[in-house]
């Protein structure tokens, strides 16, 4: 008999898909959550995320051009496959064309931990030099936070977590 996969852990090793499932199985994902990432952040303005981003942008890409704008959005959802999004708005001003660098983070990231939150801004920082999803960015990704791959899967399980929490309270 197959098990059934894992949203957002499909393309993981079943290996590590059978220790969520069984942590899943027993409802322990919160506690395997809440005792890996006890930190939560503060960082609840649109202003002090703009800052905590543009203070990760000067240490590692200090030649990669400015933000103009770093928030949360409530559009952002995991039912949209978006939880961050990195764009370039592009205006004539006068004569010359100006392209503002914006950065959208889901809302969602303001109740997580505070690792989490600083693994979708480095993903979306990554995206000012790489645009894709390539050996390159997820390179970037890990020198600007050198567990990065970690907290992606951990991320990602806290996401099956919070979407289970739904389901029960529906």
């Amino acid at each position: 008999m197959t098990t059934p996969a894992l949203k957002y852990l499909q393309h993981y090793p079943l290996t590590l898909q059978d220790k969520i499932r069984c942590l899943q199985t027993q409802d322990l994902l919160g506690e395997y959550i809440s005792t890996t990432y006890p930190q939560l952040h503060t960082i609840q303005t649109d202003k002090a995320l703009y800052q905590y981003a543009n203070e990760i942008k000067q240490t590692f890409l200090r030649t990669s051009p400015l933000l103009d704008k770093v928030h949360y959005d409530n559009r952002l959802s995991i039912e949209h496959h978006a939880l961050g999004l990195n764009t370039a708005i592009s205006r004539v001003q006068g004569g010359k064309l100006k392209a503002k660098k914006e950065i959208k983070i889901s809302s969602f990231f303001k109740t997580a931990p505070v690792d989490f939150l600083r693994m979708i801004v480095v993903h979306e920082l990554a995206h000012l030099k790489e645009r894709n999803h390539d050996k390159a960015f997820y390179q970037l990704c890990q020198h600007i936070e050198p567990g990065y791959h970690q907290l992606e899967f951990d991320c990602r399980v806290y996401l099956l977590w919070r979407s289970d929490l739904t389901i029960k309270t529906m």
